[in-house]
This record gives C-alpha cells, sequence and structure tokens, in this order.
C-alpha cells in the first residue's frame, strides 16, 4: 500500500461553464465509437444527467461513465457498452438532480474515513477529537465529508477527468483531496488522494462505495480471513473467522441474509459474476479490508474496498493499527482502485493453463 508523504499543494480547480459543458459533448462525440444508443432504462441520463449543472460523461468502445462533481464528485453511472447498448455494472441513479440523495448514486467516495465512528469521539495522541455528525438521519457520522462535497472539474479529456475538494476549513479533518476517473480499456481506474491542510496529526483512511447490479443469479468472490460482528448500533464489537456462509473463496451466491460488516485480511482482489448477462467484473485495490452491506431484496448490493474496518479509531490500538494512516501536516495518502469487466467466456479463457505447444486448452445490515 502506498503512501506518499510531501507538503506539495494541490492547483486550485476552476468551476465548469456552459463552453465548458460543450467542449465535453464534442469530446464524447469525438471519442465514442460505436456511436451510444441508449439501452434499456439509459435515457434519462443520457449526457451524464442534465438537471446537473457541470456533469461529466467519459466513454470508450468498451465502457461509459458519468460523472456529477456537484454530487460529492459521485458516479451516477457506470456501463458496459455492448452492440450498441449500455448494460448497467453499477446501479444507476436514474434521474440525478441538485437534490439528489448520495445514496441514490452509483458509487461515491469515502474519506477521510469511512463508516460509523462510535459516539462521534475518538482520542488520539492525548487529545480528544470530536467529529460532528454529517447526515440528520444518522445519530453517527458516517463516511467523512467528501460525499457530501460539491467537488470541481480540474482536469478533463475524453477517458479522464480529475475532481478536486477544497475542505481546509474542516473540523476535526482539515485537507485537500483529488479523485481520478479514467477509463483504460475495459477497466474503471479510479484513484484517490488526500492532503492533510490541518495543523496536527490526524488518522487518515480511504474507499469507495459503490452500489453493483444484484440478480437472482449474481455470485461474488471475495476471499478473507475474518470480518467484525456488530452491535444493535452497527458498530463492530468482536473480530472473528468468516463463517462458511460468508467466506466467497470461490464464487457464491448472494447471501440471503443482511450483511453489513467489516471483512478482514482480504487479498485485495474480488470478482462478482452475472452468469445471465454472461459478464463478470474483477475488482482491485491496495486495501486489506471491504465492507460488504448485501440487504435482501434489492436491486443492489455494496462491496467497498476501504483501507480501515467500521469505527477503526476507537478499535483496540486505535486507527493506525487497523489500516488507517497517521499523516502529519503537509502529508498525503493516496489508494487505487480497478473495476474491469469481461465477457465471461473471455475471462475463463484467460484463466486456464497452456498446454505444452501453448496452446490455450481450455470465490446483520445497517441502513445507507
Amino acid at each position: 500500500m502506498t503512501v506518499a508523504r510531501s507538503a506539495e499543494r494541490m492547483n486550485p480547480a476552476s468551476t465548469s461553464s456552459n463552453a465548458g459543458a460543450n467542449a465535453r459533448r464534442s469530446k464524447l462525440a469525438a471519442a465514442a465509437e460505436p456511436p451510444i444508443r441508449p439501452g434499456p432504462g439509459t435515457a434519462a441520463v443520457a449526457m451524464g444527467g442534465a438537471a446537473i449543472d457541470g456533469c461529466i460523461t467519459l466513454a470508450n468502445s468498451h465502457l461509459r461513465l458519468d460523472v456529477a462533481p456537484a454530487l460529492g464528485g459521485g458516479i451516477t453511472r457506470f456501463d458496459w457498452r455492448h452492440e450498441g447498448a449500455l448494460v448497467p455494472i453499477f446501479r444507476p441513479c436514474a434521474e440525478p438532480r441538485p437534490d439528489t440523495d448520495p445514496n441514490q448514486l452509483a458509487c461515491y467516495p469515502l474519506l477521510p474515513y469511512s463508516n460509523r465512528i462510535g459516539n462521534g469521539h475518538f482520542n488520539f495522541s492525548g487529545r480528544a477529537i470530536d467529529v460532528p455528525r454529517n447526515r440528520d438521519d444518522e445519530p453517527l457520522p458516517l463516511h467523512g465529508d467528501g460525499w457530501l462535497g460539491a467537488w470541481q472539474a480540474e482536469e478533463e479529456e475524453p477517458s479522464r477527468v480529475r475532481l478536486t475538494l477544497d475542505r481546509r476549513a474542516g473540523k476535526p479533518y482539515s485537507y485537500r483531496a483529488a479523485q481520478t476517473y479514467l477509463l483504460d480499456g475495459a477497466t474503471l481506474v479510479v484513484t484517490l488522494d488526500v492532503e492533510n491542510t490541518g495543523r496536527d496529526a490526524l488518522p487518515f483512511g480511504l474507499g469507495l462505495h459503490p452500489f453493483l447490479m444484484r440478480e437472482a443469479d449474481t455470485e461474488l468472490s471475495a476471499a478473507a480471513g475474518g470480518l467484525w460482528l456488530c452491535g444493535d448500533d452497527w458498530l463492530p464489537v468482536r473480530h472473528v473467522p468468516a463463517p462458511p456462509a460468508w467466506q466467497f473463496g470461490v464464487a457464491y451466491p448472494m447471501p440471503a441474509t443482511m450483511v453489513n460488516n467489516a471483512f478482514t485480511g482480504w487479498s485485495g482482489r474480488t470478482s462478482v459474476m452475472w452468469p445471465k448477462r454472461r459478464l463478470s467484473l474483477t475488482i482491485s485495490a491496495n486495501t486489506d479490508y471491504y465492507v460488504l452491506y448485501a440487504p435482501p431484496g434489492e436491486d443492489y448490493f455494496c462491496f467497498e474496498p476501504v483501507d480501515h474496518p467500521i469505527n477503526a479509531v476507537n478499535l483496540p490500538g486505535g486507527g493506525e493499527a487497523h489500516g488507517m494512516t497517521v499523516l502529519a501536516p503537509g502529508e498525503k495518502l493516496a489508494r487505487e482502485f480497478r473495476f474491469t469487466v469481461e465477457r465471461t467466456g473471455e475471462a475463463a479463457r484467460r484463466s486456464r493453463p497452456r498446454d505444452a505447444a501453448g496452446a490455450k486448452p481450455r470465490a446483520r445490515a445497517a441502513a445507507r
């Protein structure tokens, strides 16, 4: 895992304009071959969500990504392009608007920490740190404030965009952050980085919160060594080995019961399969944890690659003992997340060994 430490500062971002929006459309038209034709349920956000000012669409011959900087810099949809149609990989946000709840998005960033902090309080380096609630419907601070802020587009290309967020006035976390979205063939690469702009060192953590499409036959392979059991307040109370039904060492059906737990000892690589679609998604990240949120009866589930478990700052040993990184003023932390979409047959052929001639012969839930 990579921690970049320096006093280098990010360049200030500029706001989007009508001219910029027109330029994005021109870039998209030039880059998208063959032309995008809306498939089922895609027409409402055919240009990234017309109701949201400054939305950005990235596209190549394999993928389509719509990003809303004003909505936490989040993704409104992420699709596989197949025979002229758009096949959703993340659950799409049907009608993004300025007042859209972030939990209706397809994905959003988690920073400067993931999930809940018990009692909105922790102790660090002899100091008492209070973290304010950030949602009226949540009794505890949740997911930091990056997902609730308006990000700015700093760099734009047909298949890449870099967004920035200035939280130097934040308390207790004062920081500047950036997230970069890149379409590289059939892979979406998301990079998050954060810089401590405060006066004191604090434990920082990063992650992503994608909402993946869930169908009756969806399977998950996400081997992990253990998990944290949760109490009634959805905070971890005890670490245990992963039970058989939640080991996900091979392709497992999605669990029928509610799950909202932080898994530990993750290899950093996961596969999601949709057999009827003949599609697979490989998720990889330079993190050791993930949070699985799988509410039964929904058309989505959340596989959240993160670098620390829920309430890490209050677990024995503190956040640093559970994956968080202590950043002194001016120091930075960066994480990379990759989402690769493949036709199932293609993935299977690549995974089979070559023969001697070199030919290819033929793994309790909280409301979000």
